[in-house]
């Protein structure tokens, strides 16, 4: 049987939140990192699957799935609670880190790199910022109750977005350890857990395409 394909890039977070469920499951899969010039190989034949050539993209036999949350669910469905109330909470805090965390430093990042500061949303800026602010306070009061995870005491989908958004955010808007110190504290265990720290380690290498200047403290 054919190895699944997982097309990605080891130093996007939407990659990275597909290779946490990847790794934490042990999955086998061929990598097929789309890096290089826009007309590479990799990224040829990822338009030929999928013409958006965005990524994550997951290819196993004549399934493709697209999206890292529906990747992480396809993977590692255990992610995701059995109970319908608890799968909800997970999905809900999915879709909180992708929209409210990743989303607003997203906007922080692609607008600093554009050529001129003419063509820079100042305003945009200053609302991703603000949405940061209120992401970092209301996950703060979410973690209050002492749970280890996103939702509690198991790794789940949430964690897998979690991951790899807040490692970013905190580069692009520093989480104030003074005011958020449990979403720091659940940003260094995330970091700690093996599944992510291999996802860290392996896109070391690529720390200088951050346009905002990659910290040396993760």
């Amino acid at each position: 049987m054919a190895k699944m394909k997982l097309y990605y890039h080891p130093f996007s977070s939407y990659s990275q939140k597909a290779l946490i469920a990847l790794y934490e499951t042990g999955t086998d899969f061929e990598p097929l990192n789309v890096d290089g010039p826009p007309d590479n190989p990799v990224m040829q034949e990822l338009g030929r699957i999928w013409p958006m050539r965005r990524f994550p993209v997951l290819v196993d036999g004549e399934r493709t799935v697209l999206e890292a949350s529906c990747i992480v669910e396809y993977i590692a469905p255990h992610m995701i609670p059995a109970d319908p109330q608890a799968a909800l909470e997970v999905r809900m805090l999915d879709r909180f880190f992708d929209n409210y965390v990743s989303t607003p430093q997203q906007k922080l990042v692609f607008d600093s790199i554009r050529p001129s500061e003419a063509d820079r949303d100042a305003y945009g800026c200053a609302e991703a910022r603000r949405m940061l602010e209120t992401s970092y306070a209301w996950l703060e009061q979410k973690l209050a109750d002492g749970r280890e995870w996103a939702t509690g005491t198991a790794f789940t989908m949430a964690d897998c977005a979690a991951a790899p958004f807040l490692f970013y955010a905190d580069w692009t808007h520093r989480i104030d350890a003074a005011q958020f110190p449990k979403v720091l504290a659940y940003r260094a265990r995330l970091l700690a857990r093996p599944s992510f720290a291999r996802a860290v380690d392996e896109a070391r290498k690529y720390r200088h395409y951050f346009p905002l200047g990659a910290p040396d403290r993760d």
